[in-house]
């Protein structure tokens, strides 16, 4: 199998591939724009210049046109200063400028981008009774803002009703209805409403069955998505990288390796060319599946096509490493990875806080975060790696808090995890359940049920669902050091929180009596 390694990658690429191979071989062992708007050049460099512009205008006898104005509101619409745009409109107001269809667009779509698509309304009502005609843009606009609020049915029907006053919906108007209908899990409707298109005569393009594909994709509806992509085909419709990546994904996800593979093939035939993150996603599937073979073919379609490995690609082979217990290959992959110039991320250091922190390798992990020389056991602890993450541009996340947290407790350093927690609140970082969770069971383990009571009566007063698992750690601390009425008293409150006890509980709860 060693000479394999050799042959299969593109000689333009060595230095990544060939690093990348020899590890897998050793392992083997998006806001709507305001459309309809008169054109304009963004000449202003920031909202500032664009607020002074405002007011010289203002300041003018006799004022400027609406359409002077309108320039400016969509100029600072595109740098998303939407409360800004409605305090403008305002002064306009005040002042006399009178409103046409295109300042009411803006000040709607406003209004709907900060979430509040009821005043959306209300500027509409004062188009009607201003006898300002409405068009496609402002019924597509306030359906954009029903949808961001997840009202598709009141989206729905406000789309009718468009249709109904005799307004043509353009590709805009459709395309938010259907986005809506995919965000909010509504996939049988948006097929129907595929279908609906081309039956009022709107060819659906590629964006608009792609982004039905995807939602039947993450439904688990993977033939039927083959359905929609084959009747695409029919139709002379060409997919897309996004058409595939969203099968491919999909078929990952089912187990479907192969068939993923062929996919991948049948695109590269069709011209066009994968990227970096469609074959993450079949290294990450084939290596979960232990086809190493298979990964090495990937990889060398990879260099054949010119893509280079990313910090996710080495990411999942250090994971992949981790979970085999080679810990000692993760770290020769993280020095690989840094001598290519590719610096590991916050996904790529939980992933070896976890595999140290599971080995009870904390001192180890900090030698390797710094890259230094120190043997282990020089009295490194888990808040060094925080800090040392930190040094490196690396922000650690809750789940890092709470892996390293879980290490120190299984270290019988349970001190060490109040100092984390420290950490985490001044970093922003609020513990979820899990970490007040990893907290109990150090402290009842140690016999600090004082300590305990107090973390586990915080959490009740923090307005946190607790479940069954958090009274269950609690009242086995109690009965371990025999308090058993206090056990008790705890389990009663079960039933007042709602609460059914598991058998666990109940058994924890009575076996000292």
């Amino acid at each position: 199998m060693g000479k394999l390694i050799p042959s299969i990658f593109h000689s333009s690429f060595p230095r990544y591939f060939n690093t990348f191979a020899t590890h897998i071989q050793a392992l083997s062992e998006n806001s709507m724009s305001v459309r309809g708007n008169p054109k304009n050049s963004d000449r202003f460099r920031n909202v500032e210049d664009a607020l002074a512009s405002f007011k010289k205008m203002i300041d003018k006898y006799p004022l400027p046109s609406i359409l002077e104005f309108t320039k400016i509101l969509s100029s600072i619409v595109r740098m998303k200063h939407y409360a800004t745009v409605v305090s403008m409109c305002r002064q306009m107001e005040v002042l006399g400028v009178p409103h046409n269809v295109y300042s009411f667009n803006i000040l709607i779509n406003c209004f709907c981008q900060l979430g509040h698509t009821d005043f959306g309304f209300s500027v509409f009502g004062k188009m009607l009774k201003l006898g300002v005609e409405p068009d496609v843009v402002t019924f597509t606009t306030l359906i954009n803002g029903l949808c961001k609020q997840r009202k598709i049915s009141q989206a729905a029907s406000l789309f009718h009703e468009m249709i109904g006053t005799g307004y043509q919906p353009n590709l805009i108007a459709y395309s938010t209805i259907l986005n809506g209908l995919c965000k909010t899990g509504n996939t049988k409707r948006a097929v129907r409403f595929l279908s609906m298109m081309e039956e009022r005569g709107f060819k659906p393009d590629i964006v608009a069955y792609s982004t039905v594909i995807d939602c039947l994709c993450k439904k688990g509806l993977l033939n039927e998505a083959l359905d929609l992509f084959s009747e695409m085909m029919v139709k002379g419709i060409r997919p897309n990288i996004v058409t595939y990546s969203c099968l491919i994904h999909a078929m990952c996800n089912s187990g479907q390796q192969k068939q993923a593979t062929r996919l991948l093939n049948e695109m590269v035939d069709n011209n066009i060319s994968p990227n970096i993150f469609i074959y993450n996603i079949l290294i990450d599937a084939h290596f979960k599946e232990g086809m190493i073979f298979e990964v090495l073919d990937i990889v060398n379609t990879m260099g054949k096509q010119g893509i280079e490995p990313d910090v996710v690609t080495y990411s999942i082979l250090v994971d992949a490493y981790c979970k085999k217990g080679m810990i000692s290959k993760a770290e020769d992959i993280v020095d690989s990875m840094k001598k290519l110039g590719i610096e590991p991320d916050v996904v790529t250091y939980n992933i070896l806080v976890n595999a140290h922190c599971k080995e009870g390798m904390v001192p180890k992990l900090k030698i390797l975060l710094t890259r230094c020389t120190l043997k282990e056991g020089d009295g490194f602890e888990a808040p060094d790696i925080v800090d040392t993450m930190r040094k490196q541009g690396i922000e650690p996340k809750v789940v890092t808090y709470n892996t390293l947290m879980q290490g120190m407790c299984q270290l019988g350093r349970v001190s060490t995890t109040f100092v984390l927690r420290r950490k985490m609140l001044a970093s922003r970082k609020f513990p979820n359940l899990v970490t007040y969770l990893i907290l109990l069971v150090g402290l009842c383990k140690s016999g600090k049920l004082e300590e305990a009571l107090k973390i586990f009566r915080a959490m009740q007063n923090s307005g946190l669902e607790l479940n069954i698992t958090s009274y269950t750690i609690v009242i086995d601390g109690l009965c371990k050091a025999e308090h058993i009425e206090d056990a008790k008293e705890l389990f009663r409150e079960l039933s007042v929180n709602v609460l059914k006890p598991n058998v666990c509980t109940v058994i924890i709860g009575f076996c000292k009596e």
